[in-house]
C-alpha cells in the first residue's frame, strides 16, 4: 500500500435550490478548478468515482464527459450524505493499492427546497431498521421533518443522559456563522445571536430552525495521486491521506434504546479509533475538523464520538470555547454543514477542500495556525461514516 497525496482541489459557491446552474454544469467547474489546482490535465486521470443523491444512474459519466470522454472507469456512488467521502474513500484506495496513480473524486447535488424525504414512496423505505427503532424508542411526530426528529432526537439523548442545556446545541449554529463570515463559497455568512437561534421555529427536541443545515445546491472535487505520480510531474502534492476509515451499523445499534447510536455515533466512534491507531496519534494532535453538522446535536455527539473531549464533556467543551479559534481544536472553520450548505454528494468532497487549504496555510482569515493534522467526519444514514486524517507530507 502506498501513501496518498491530495495534488488538487476545487469547490465552487454553494447555493440555494433554484439558484444553481445544472448539476453537470457544477460538477464541470468543481473538476476543473481541482486539475487547474493539482497541475494535470484530464488525459492523466485513470479512474474517477461521482458521489451524489438525488440524480439518475450514470450523472457521473454525463458530467465528466463535459471535461473529456476518454474511456476510464467511472464509478457512480450513492451512499447518502456520506457519497462525497465515499467517493474519496474508493479513489485513496485505488491509489493506495497501485491500481492507479492520478484519481478524480467529486460529488454534486442538485437538491429541491424543503425538508429531505424519500423520493421512491411505492416500496419498502431504505431507512425502515432505523426509523423503526426510532418509533420504538421515541414514537413519531407528524408534524416534524423526518431527519429532525432523528437528530433532534440523539439530543434528547444526550440531554437525559448528562443534562445538556438546549442553548449548548444552539451555540454551535452560533459559531457556525461566525466561521462562515470568512468563507466566500458559504451560502449563509450572516452573523446570529444565540437569541435569533433559539427563536427560531421549533423542530424537534433541541433544534429549532436555525439548528438545520439548508437544502443546498452544489460540487466539489479532489484530485488524488501517488508520491510516485507526483515525483514525476512535479506537483506541487504535499498534504496527504495519513489514514482513514468507513464503518457502517453494527448489531448494537438496534439492540438498545439510544438514538445517538441510530443517528451514527457509534459508527463515528468506530472508525475514529481505527484512524487513530493506524495513524498512531489521537484527537490531541489535530488542530482542525471539519464534521458533519447537518443538525447541531450530530456535532454536539460527535465531539465525544471523535474523542475531541471525553463523554458528557460536549457542553463544557463548547461554552469554554475549545471548538473554535484559540481552543484545543477549530471545528467547521468553513461554516460546517450549517452554514457553508449541505448539497448531500458535495459534502465530503467540501470538507477535503477546507482541510487541504488548511494544511496548505492558504485558508486566508479562516486558518488554522500551526496545522500538523486535520480530520474528516462524514455521515449517511442507512449508513455509512467515513473519518480521514490528514497530515502534511514528509
Amino acid at each position: 500500500m502506498t501513501n496518498v497525496r491530495v495534488a488538487g482541489v476545487g469547490m465552487i459557491p454553494f447555493t440555494k435550490p433554484g439558484q444553481s446552474e445544472d448539476w453537470d454544469v457544477m460538477t464541470e467547474k468543481a473538476v476543473r478548478q481541482a486539475l487547474d489546482d493539482a497541475g494535470v490535465s484530464y488525459d492523466q486521470v485513470q479512474h474517477a468515482y461521482v458521489g451524489y443523491v438525488y440524480a439518475d444512474s450514470t450523472a457521473g459519466q454525463s458530467a465528466l464527459y463535459r471535461v473529456g470522454v476518454t474511456g476510464i472507469p467511472i464509478i457512480n456512488v450513492n451512499n447518502n450524505c456520506a457519497s462525497g467521502s465515499t467517493a474519496l474513500y474508493l479513489a485513496r484506495q485505488a491509489v493506495a493499492a497501485g491500481a492507479a496513480d492520478c484519481v478524480l473524486a467529486v460529488g454534486f447535488e442538485q437538491m429541491l427546497p424543503g425538508a429531505l424525504g424519500m423520493v421512491f414512496n411505492d416500496r419498502k423505505r431504505t431507512l425502515d431498521y432505523h426509523l423503526s427503532k426510532q418509533v420504538e424508542i421515541q414514537g413519531w411526530d407528524d408534524t416534524a421533518p423526518m431527519a429532525a426528529q432523528q437528530f433532534g432526537g440523539a439530543g434528547l439523548d444526550h440531554q437525559a443522559r448528562y443534562g445538556t442545556s438546549d442553548e449548548a446545541f444552539g451555540l454551535i449554529s452560533v459559531k457556525a456563522r461566525r466561521h462562515a463570515a470568512n468563507n466566500p463559497l458559504a451560502l449563509f455568512r450572516a452573523p446570529i445571536t444565540l437569541e435569533e437561534v433559539m427563536a427560531s421555529k421549533h423542530l424537534f427536541g433541541p433544534i429549532t430552525r436555525f439548528q438545520a443545515c439548508p437544502p443546498t445546491c452544489g460540487a466539489a472535487a479532489a484530485v488524488l495521486v501517488s508520491p510516485a505520480f507526483a515525483a514525476k510531474h512535479n506537483l506541487n502534492a504535499h498534504v496527504e491521506i495519513v489514514a482513514q476509515a468507513l464503518t457502517t451499523d453494527v448489531a448494537g445499534t438496534f439492540e438498545g434504546r439510544s438514538m445517538m447510536s441510530i443517528i451514527g455515533y457509534d459508527m463515528a466512534k468506530e472508525a475514529a479509533r481505527q484512524v487513530y491507531e493506524s495513524a498512531g496519534v489521537g484527537p490531541d494532535d489535530v488542530q482542525v475538523v471539519e464534521m458533519h453538522d447537518c443538525f447541531t446535536p450530530n456535532e454536539l455527539v460527535s465531539y465525544e464520538a471523535l474523542g475531541l473531549c471525553e463523554e458528557g464533556g460536549a457542553e463544557r467543551y463548547i461554552r469554554d470555547g475549545q471548538n473554535t479559534y484559540g481552543g484545543k481544536h477549530v471545528t467547521n472553520p468553513s461554516g460546517g454543514l450549517l452554514s457553508k450548505g449541505h448539497p448531500l454528494g458535495a459534502t465530503g468532497l467540501a470538507q477535503c477542500f477546507e482541510l487541504t487549504k488548511q494544511l496548505r496555510g492558504t485558508a486566508d482569515k479562516r486558518q488554522v495556525e500551526d496545522v500538523s493534522f486535520a480530520l474528516q467526519h462524514n455521515v449517511g444514514l442507512g449508513s455509512a461514516c467515513i473519518v480521514t486524517l490528514y497530515g502534511k507530507a514528509t
